[in-house]
């Protein structure tokens, strides 16, 4: 029986004065009852809107009526038939502003909670099947992948279903990319990560930690080893910074090494060798959900106050609402229209007052108000004179956006790129270079999960038609 609820069942959560303290998963995913409750909620539309908001294009209402009928492991089958990270996607993707946004149930009341069910089918899978993966015939030829990101594990994971010989090259020592570096585990367990990983390589796929490519190996020497294709998912790991007074300080981190410090190298475990903050307060300078998350370790890490700095107001706020609702529940304080200046500080070692290679003491700040819209449509932030004020904080974190890493581009002659430092593509994802394909945040900068998976998966079809010929 259809369930017409307005509302989509609430996703169960870990108290937030307890969670705020440990970085064990904050969502705790539904039960059975509530999954069966929630695919009641779909209305199997013929026309499936919602798969047209999906960057990989899963079969959105048939592994819902497989829920309905109480076949997960059918349900789990539909959905890795588009996705080579069901378990990954279900927790990070923002499926409010994709295949939920197109959902029929959204227009008089909330849409219907794919991502939660497509979490529930994935965590079903993993605790209840002992199947190994289906294998393909290898076919002979080789493929080589830079990058263990979603959109490499994507592409090699596509690749091989069709029989080819896939080679993983990951720079560091864990494979997994911006999902075991850059998401914290409160949000994305990095066991789960793992999961996806080790499935990948029943499939065949070959993993190599420790490579970097353009300094261990260079993309031509890879044509050299034999293989006939290669495709670059490195994504964009070199942070950007405001250009202000005082970001040498000491105290002051890119989001980027300072998730890198705590998810990676395991910062927050006690007795840990890494160094970074713990305690304190801590403001963090962006609104993305890598703010989100820079800001809400910080608090894991024992800071005694966070404030999220944003030069826009919360409605332009580019967060995923979830997050944002997380992290207010958390206490995290939003200073919203709100600009940095000037970081301050003094050496401590000799009290000079230098700001160079100090140590933060606070923030100059001052306070906007919005303008007429930018080219984006989005209002311009504009300064209010007379409104410079200090904020009082001993370490400040960086999260305004990454480029890619110019490595590769540098290593590789006839590889066009734009002046972001994005490689150039094709539609088919093809760069400048023959044989040499590209996609998610290697192209695009910083993007979503899903959208590094919807690229993999363009990436894995074009290059399967240019060696099938």
């Amino acid at each position: 029986m259809a369930n017409m609820s307005p509302k989509k069942n609430p996703m169960p959560t870990l108290d937030p004065i307890e969670r705020g303290k440990v970085f064990s998963e904050v969502a705790l995913g539904y039960t059975e009852e509530q999954a069966l409750d929630e695919a009641a909620r779909c209305l199997g539309c013929k026309t499936m809107p919602c798969v047209g908001g999906c960057p990989v294009k899963i079969h959105i209402p048939e592994f819902i009526e497989k829920i309905r009928e109480l076949d997960f492991e059918g349900a789990y089958k539909i959905i890795s038939e588009s996705s080579s990270l069901p378990a990954v996607c279900g927790r990070v993707c923002p499926q409010e502003t994709q295949c939920e946004s197109k959902c029929v149930r959204g227009i008089k009341g909330e849409p219907v909670g794919i991502g939660r069910l497509e979490r529930f089918v994935a965590d079903w899978h993993n605790s209840h099947s002992t199947e190994a993966p289906i294998t393909a015939p290898k076919n002979g030829r080789k493929v080589a992948v830079v990058g263990s990101g979603p959109s490499g594990l994507t592409c090699a994971g596509d690749l091989a279903r069709l029989g080819y010989s896939v080679t993983v090259f990951e720079a560091l020592h864990t494979a997994g990319g911006v999902l075991v570096y850059g998401i914290p585990e409160f949000r994305l367990p990095k066991s789960i990560v793992a999961k996806e990983v080790e499935s990948l390589k029943a499939m065949g796929v070959e993993i190599l930690t420790n490579v970097i490519i353009g300094k261990t190996l260079t993309i031509d020497e890879l044509f050299e080893m034999g293989y006939e294709a290669v495709f670059i998912g490195s994504g964009a790991g070199l942070p950007n910074f405001m250009g202000i007074p005082g970001e040498s300080l000491k105290g002051v981190y890119s989001a980027n090494e300072f998730l890198t410090r705590a998810n990676l190298m395991k910062a927050y475990r006690e007795g840990s060798d890494t160094p970074i903050m713990k305690g304190g307060k801590v403001a963090v300078v962006g609104g993305g959900n890598v703010a989100m998350d820079a800001a809400r370790t910080a608090l894991r890490l024992g800071a005694e106050k966070v404030y999220i700095v944003y030069r826009r107001s919360m409605e332009e706020l580019p967060a995923r609402r979830e997050e944002v609702e997380h992290a207010e529940e958390e206490g995290i304080e939003f200073k919203l229209l709100c600009n940095p200046t000037e970081i301050l500080g003094y050496n401590n070692t000799d009290d000079s007052r230098d700001p160079r290679n100090g140590f933060v003491t606070g923030m100059k700040c001052i306070r906007m108000e919005l303008g007429e819209p930018d080219e984006r449509g989005r209002r311009r932030p504009v300064e209010v004179k007379g409104s410079e004020h200090e904020i009082d904080v001993d370490t400040v974190i960086i999260s305004i956006g990454t480029s890619p890493n110019p490595l590769i581009k540098d290593t590789t002659e006839g590889l066009e790129v734009n002046r972001w430092g994005g490689i150039i593509i094709s539609e088919d994802a093809l760069t400048s270079r023959k044989g040499v394909y590209a996609g998610g945040d290697a192209v695009t900068g910083a993007a979503t999960v899903i959208s590094a998976m919807g690229a993999g998966k363009v990436a894995a079809e074009s290059i399967h038609k240019y060696l099938a010929n």
